[in-house]
């Protein structure tokens, strides 16, 4: 009976490792990219009502100043 070669040559181990790091590098930005997302949604509605707060500071002090209102 002839005897199976089941151990991996090093071509093969290479190219496997190669592929997970491949797979590795892709998970990571995937978790960085969700993270963002996650904190930019978490920030949505307190970033706006910064954001209209500072717009209106900017429209009306002006406007008070020149004496328009």
């Amino acid at each position: 009976m002839a005897e199976e070669v089941t151990q991996a040559g090093p071509i093969r181990m290479t190219a496997i490792n190669n592929m997970m790091g491949a797979i590795r590098y892709k998970a990571q930005i995937l978790a960085r990219t969700t993270k963002l997302e996650s904190g930019i949604m978490g920030m949505g509605i307190v970033g706006f009502a910064v954001g209209l707060v500072i717009v209106l500071l900017f429209i009306l002090v002006p406007a008070l100043l020149l004496g328009a209102i």
